[in-house]
């Protein structure tokens, strides 16, 4: 009897089961069936956004406008020479071991030679010659430079070019020794345009949140106006090392200051003569100035679209319209305003406790 009453309950638990499993495989089916038959499918929403490929080559570069202050260090060695100094007149530099009888004597040496013939020292004049002591020249030189670059950063490195303007004055060039006798000179032009052009070499040591430090390498050419005699100049390549100190204002926009020091030197070869003069023009500068890329995205182009981040509309993805340039374009959480309104100056009166 009661192996009758499990076999009637476990025949009866059979058909339950197979009715609920009936019922699941139906209602799958149904919805599988609807979905392929809506008018318009789910997808339409989730569209995969298209790529904007000019755009976002673009946004690789880094374009940097720079300026600042510049001071030059002109020094000329006169290895090879002798000076005489006559009273109320320019100093006459010569060859100190001329190879025949007379000579040649140059009384101006920057950036064109001067000759002359007027070489005899007499009872009242002063000379000295290079083989007894350090023959020198020193002179400063005040800058304003224009710096615009471009570069692409991989990872913690960059490369890029970049061309600088600088207006430049060069100061009085005095004696390094015998100040009291031998006199100084000025050169014969007040100002003048100096171009570079370099290849950019560097990469990040150091980053703090939005704060970072870079080490890079500026080298390249350099031109020296109109007013230098091309003829008599050898130029070689120049160098500037620098560091970068950046802070981040937003994905796209930065703020720098870059101290740096310029290596750089030209040789003057004096005309009837075998004689040359080395002349560093090393210099320190402070630049300033903000490095901007294109955004990969565009703005949103609906005035009343106040979305805070990154969204799309149908398949294309916008950046939002609430934030400018100089704010995050994609913030996260607290990102906007990270400083409480009772902590900012126009609480000062401890209105709001926010």
């Amino acid at each position: 009897m009661i192996l009758e009453r499990i076999r009637v309950f476990f025949y009866f638990l059979t058909i339950v089961m197979g009715l609920l499993a009936l019922s699941f495989l139906t209602a799958t089916a149904q919805v599988e069936q609807d979905d392929r038959e809506a008018s318009i499918p789910l997808d339409h929403f989730y569209l995969k956004p298209k790529g904007r490929g000019l755009r976002t080559f673009l946004s690789k570069f880094h374009w940097s406008f720079s300026t600042g202050y510049g001071h030059t260090f002109y020094r000329q060695d006169l290895d090879g020479f002798a000076l005489l100094q006559q009273p109320d007149s320019d100093p006459v530099i010569y060859d100190a071991n001329p190879s025949g009888t007379g000579g040649i004597g140059y009384n101006y040496w920057f950036n064109d030679v001067k000759t002359t013939n007027n070489i005899a020292a007499g009872p009242n004049d002063f000379t000295v010659s290079s083989d007894t002591t350090d023959l020198r020249f020193k002179a400063p030189g005040t800058s304003i430079p224009l710096n615009f670059t471009v570069h692409m950063e991989f990872d913690r490195y960059k490369i890029g070019g970049g061309v600088m303007f600088e207006y430049h004055r060069p100061g009085k060039f005095k004696p390094t020794v015998f100040e009291d006798q031998i006199s100084s000179y000025e050169p014969d032009f007040g100002s003048a345009f100096y171009k570079k052009y370099y290849l950019i070499l560097g990469a990040r040591v150091y980053r703090y949140y939005e704060y970072s430090i870079s080490i890079d390498a500026h080298i390249g050419a350099f031109n020296l106006s109109k007013k230098f005699n091309k003829e008599v100049m050898d130029k070689g390549v120049y160098v500037n090392l620098g560091a970068t100190f950046e802070r981040d204002m937003s994905e796209y926009f930065k703020l720098f200051v870059r101290p740096s020091f310029d290596l750089k030197s030209f040789t003057t070869n004096m005309p009837e003569s075998s004689l040359s003069i080395s002349q560093s023009m090393n210099a320190a500068y402070l630049t300033f100035g903000f490095t901007y890329r294109i955004p990969e995205l565009p703005k949103c182009f609906l005035k009343q679209c106040s979305t805070q981040v990154n969204h799309q509309h149908g398949e294309r993805e916008y950046r939002s319209r609430m934030h400018p340039i100089y704010k995050k374009q994609n913030p996260h959480h607290g990102e906007n305003y990270p400083t409480l309104i009772k902590y900012k100056k126009k609480n000062k009166n401890k209105l709001n406790a926010y």
